[in-house]
Parts: structure tokens; C-alpha cells; sequence
């Protein structure tokens, strides 16, 4: 393990303009699966061209499934800031597993020999290996172990929120896990938190 010089996360320049980037692609995301909802309800409530109506709320049937998934990230990235402005940067070794569909869901980092962590990346997949990242085969991790934190290439310019692939409630308690509760990683019962 190696700890970034810097005392908290947010402390390092290229975090913070990246996670001003996942907040603006969070919004972005958030309104564009929002406007054409209000277009379509305006022109109900109008009356006017309902087959418009009808083509934008055929559009929306297959939008709206994403829309909680979005709002959900767009209002849950305030833990994700949280959470760098609590831990530091720490460089890992890692891999990331892929599931049978090929999907780049997990990253398993090994924490301790007795202890590989396997999280997952929230809220949508992501192939963190190939985002400008020079070092595939490193990641720098934000958090605690046990219940998650943030994640990013070495150079942590694309911080992602990640939480266990399996949270275990028995690991609550212990050194960490005040601080951990405080910033949103643990609910009150002891659970890691899924978002």
C-alpha cells in the first residue's frame, strides 16, 4: 500500500476537477432523461399534437426504468465527495474479475494476504482499465475496506463511488467505523451502504 502525500483526498487538484466531472455528467444525465418527460407532459396538458405526445411517452416507457438509477446518483454523489474529503488516497494493486457477460462490474483489491476485497462499481459498470489510466493493473482507493469508498486511476481524476460485492453486517464496529458511519460508507445497523 502506498498513501498519497496529500492528508485527504480532496486535498489533490486532479480529484477535485474530477469529481466536478462526475457531478455534471450526473446531472446531465439526470436531465436529459427529464426533458423529454416534461415535453411530453406540457403537451398533454396542452392539447397539442398528441402524436407527439404519444411518440415522446413511447420514448419515455423505455427511459423511465433508468430514471430512479439516475436520480439515485445524481443525489448520492454528496457521499461520494464525503468520502474524499474523510480518507486518503491509498495505491493498491488489483484486478478486475469479469462476469460471463464480459461485464466490468467488480474490482478485487487485495488489502491484506488474508484479505481481498471484492467491490462493486455504482451505480453503472465501468472499465476503469481503460480510462486514462497508464497503471491497469494499480488503483487509488478512498475508504474503508470493509464497506467500501471511492475508487479511481492511479492518478485520481475519475473517482467512482464502490461498495462490497457482498457486505457482511458482523464486520461493524472496530477501528475506522465511526468514521465510515459519519460519511455514509455503514448504516446505523452496521450494514454497508448499497448506493
Amino acid at each position: 500500500m502506498k498513501i498519497m502525500s496529500t492528508k485527504v483526498a480532496w486535498d489533490h487538484p486532479a480529484t477535485v476537477s474530477g469529481y466536478k466531472r462526475l457531478a455534471a455528467r450526473r446531472a446531465l444525465r439526470l436531465g436529459a432523461l427529464g426533458v423529454p418527460f416534461l415535453i411530453a407532459l406540457a403537451c398533454l396538458l396542452l392539447g397539442a399534437l398528441r402524436q407527439a405526445t404519444a411518440a415522446f411517452l413511447m420514448v419515455m416507457i423505455a427511459a423511465v426504468t433508468f430514471l430512479p438509477w439516475v436520480a439515485i446518483a445524481y443525489f448520492r454523489r454528496h457521499r461520494v465527495k464525503a468520502v474524499l474529503q474523510a480518507y486518503p488516497w491509498c495505491e493498491w494493486p488489483c484486478r478486475y474479475p469479469r462476469y460471463v457477460t464480459g461485464n466490468p462490474a467488480t474490482i478485487a483489491i487485495p488489502f491484506r494476504e488474508d484479505f481481498t476485497a471484492t467491490l462493486r462499481i455504482l451505480p453503472f459498470p465501468i472499465a476503469l482499465a481503460q480510462l486514462e489510466n497508464d497503471h491497469p493493473d494499480r488503483i487509488w482507493f478512498a475508504g474503508d475496506p470493509r464497506f467500501g469508498g471511492v475508487v479511481s486511476p492511479v492518478g485520481g481524476h475519475y473517482p467512482v463511488r464502490v461498495v462490497p460485492h457482498t457486505p457482511r453486517r458482523e464486520e461493524c464496529g472496530g477501528e475506522g467505523f465511526d468514521l465510515a458511519r459519519r460519511v455514509g460508507l455503514v448504516r446505523a445497523s452496521g450494514k454497508a451502504t448499497r448506493t
